[in-house]
């Protein structure tokens, strides 16, 4: 029998490609079952390690490429493309370049200032906020940005700290500006967003933004020489004590930018941004990361969730950022049909709890989540590229090489790390719960606060594991499991998390003693079913013959805290508890919580609808855990 002409044309495999495909399909099974995440953990590290290379390659060229240098970049590249959307009107690269060009000009002007002096900014959301924002940067100014919600003795701090020469204040904020203006400081010159002045020796801005020149400031005005040079002030609560100003450098700057392009977020991507702006996961994250990706952003005065899904899809939206509490409100709204008609395919933030996590995936659709982890100040980052529900990211041998951390073993009765015989700390086991450390070096700096050597101080950790090392304390308790993914656990020290703002306990209870029936107050957070976060509760010690008086309560903690660290509730005592280094007892007092049924003590709520505190009885008491209560 013949074989056919056209089968003796096809080539034999050589013997050994069999078992070299059975040995490949073998590795990839293994690496499968082994190492699951390996592909996706090379792809994250290798980005990484490319925007670092970029920016290393850059400064050993002489060159300082800054975020506002992309900016300026991009104006000229693409002048008509939308880079902020507010309220339906577009404001396109070239709109944003020229109006924070005219602000330089009126400062360079009239303003006296000189390259790295500070400017203290106090606006809401609104694209007037970045047009200064911009303008005071091309001036080479350090811009402070202040928490619209601080009032009072606290803002003051926050202005004093910062220790500007010139105060830019919002049109909607002129109360907040009223009530510290006798306290000011006589050196602060105050500008004001409107074409009218009521305040004497209070300038005014937006006339003189109409009518200055669109003409582009000098280059060396703006030319930073050091990645390392301070650029802005971002305020945090951090764990104790009145809001302090984060040093934000350059090379931070151009960090956080970079996070939306990390996620795989591109040029055409819509960026919703609802959080405020003086935060830096809005200023930093959302409009720097516009910057960096040459996007456009979708700037919301303030988050409203009953039309946040109408504006995704009036505007296209496909990035949206959030914080933990802001998807709980949407999970929250009433179902309505069509609620996975919209283009959203990345939600980017922190904070989201793992049952609302899943709620809003089920009934939102196929948004990727993208949580992350990083405090203002820190020198650390993780970011959840997997996609793991509950997880703020991954670590591996290559990531700690270039990103050095450890969690901790940690003392709770004595708020201190737990140190061996020989003085050195040591580490947990995977699946314990650990303080997150950061080596400091200088590739991984910290920059500290600004005026405050001795805040900077006690962030730092020396001689953890060797004599000499350094080491960022974050006070965050991590859990890092046997897949290397890490979970936030919960915060140390005199703070805890609620409305996604740092409430630090010690302004709560220096507000409350001011009273003059107050002896004593222990401020604490403690847990609210389905409620991100911790609520506020203050336990307090009247003076001797003293009443509690509520009205005169409310009055005082609505007048000088922020809304969301005025404690929710109130728990009257006889006798403060403290611990055997003479501090506040509180570890009680959160287990016990604000249950009627099992505190004896007198308890009160702060109710929102009455403007007032109230008798928390088990039926008010019952209205909160069933969420008929508004919080």
């Amino acid at each position: 029998m013949r074989v056919p002409a056209a089968l003796c044309a096809l080539p034999m495999l050589p013997p050994w490609v069999p078992g070299a495909a059975a040995g490949l399909l073998s590795l990839h099974l293994i690496q499968k079952l082994l190492f699951p995440y390996f592909w996706a953990d090379l792809r994250y590290l290798l980005k990484v390690l490319m925007y670092g290379l970029r920016v290393e390659l850059y400064q050993r060229q002489g060159r300082v490429v800054t975020v506002l240098d992309k900016f300026v970049k991009l104006a000229e590249k693409q002048p008509h493309k939308p880079f902020l959307i507010y309220e339906g009107k577009v404001h396109t690269y070239r709109d944003v370049d020229r109006r924070s060009n005219r602000v330089a000009q009126v400062f360079l002007q009239h303003g006296a200032l000189e390259k790295g002096d500070t400017v203290a900014l106090l606006m809401g959301n609104e694209p007037d906020f970045i047009h200064v924002w911009f303008g005071l940067a091309k001036l080479g100014c350090v811009v402070a940005f202040l928490n619209f919600n601080v009032r009072s003795r606290s803002l003051l701090h926050c202005v004093s700290s910062c220790d500007p020469k010139i105060l830019v204040v919002g049109a909607d904020l002129l109360g907040t500006l009223e009530e510290i203006l006798p306290n000011l400081e006589k050196d602060v010159s105050v500008w004001i967003m409107t074409k009218d002045s009521i305040f004497p020796s209070v300038h005014t801005l937006l006339d003189k933004i109409e009518a200055a020149s669109e003409d582009p400031i000098p280059v060396n005005r703006r030319s930073a020489n050091n990645l390392k040079s301070s650029v802005l002030y971002i305020f945090t609560s951090g764990t104790t004590g009145l809001p302090k100003a984060a040093v934000i450098s350059h090379m931070q700057v151009l960090k956080g930018a970079a996070g939306l392009w990390a996620f795989g977020a591109t040029a055409e991507d819509i960026i919703y941004i609802t959080l405020p702006l003086y935060h830096s996961a809005a200023s930093l994250l959302g409009i720097g990361g516009c910057v960096e990706l040459g996007a456009t952003c979708v700037l919301k005065k303030k988050f409203s969730a009953s039309q946040f899904w109408n504006d995704c899809r009036k505007y296209n939206v496909t990035v949206i950022q959030y914080i933990g509490e802001l998807c709980r409100y949407l999970c929250s709204q009433p179902v309505k049909e069509g609620e996975k008609n919209h283009k959203v395919r990345m939600a980017v933030g922190n904070g989201v709890r793992n049952d609302v996590w899943r709620e809003f995936l089920d009934r939102f659709g196929a948004v990727k989540i993208c949580e992350f982890y990083g405090a203002t100040e820190g020198n650390i980052c993780f970011m959840n590229h997997t996609g793991k529900i509950g997880s703020v990211g991954r670590t591996n041998f290559f990531y700690k090489l270039f990103f050095p951390f450890d969690l901790i073993k940690y003392d709770f009765q004595k708020d201190e790390p737990i140190r061996n015989k020989h003085g050195w700390c040591e580490k947990v086991k995977k699946g314990e719960a650990g303080l997150l450390i950061s080596k400091v070096n200088a590739k991984n700096p910290f920059f500290g606060y600004a005026g405050n050597k001795r805040h900077t101080e006690k962030k730092l950790l020396c001689g953890v594991f060797k004599k000499g090392d350094l080491y960022f304390n974050t006070g965050d308790l991590m859990v890092q499991d046997h897949e290397n993914f890490l979970y936030f656990w919960d915060r140390i020290g005199d703070t805890f998390r609620w409305k996604g703002e740092n409430v630090a306990t010690t302004e709560v209870s220096d507000v409350i003693v001011m009273l003059d029936f107050i002896q004593e107050a222990n401020v604490y957070g403690v847990s609210v079913p389905d409620h991100e976060g911790k609520a506020g509760m203050a336990s307090l010690i009247l003076k001797q013959n003293a009443s509690l008086d509520l009205e005169q309560m409310y009055k005082q903690v609505v007048t000088y805290l922020p809304s969301y660290a005025c404690p929710l509730f109130l728990r009257v005592q006889e006798k403060m508890e403290m611990t055997g280094t003479f501090k506040q007892q509180k570890f009680r007092l959160v287990d016990e919580g604000f249950n009627p049924s099992t505190v004896s003590d007198p308890l009160y709520f702060l109710d929102n609808s009455k403007k007032a505190y109230v008798s928390l009885t088990k039926e008010v008491h019952e209205m909160i855990l069933s969420g008929k209560m508004k919080l």
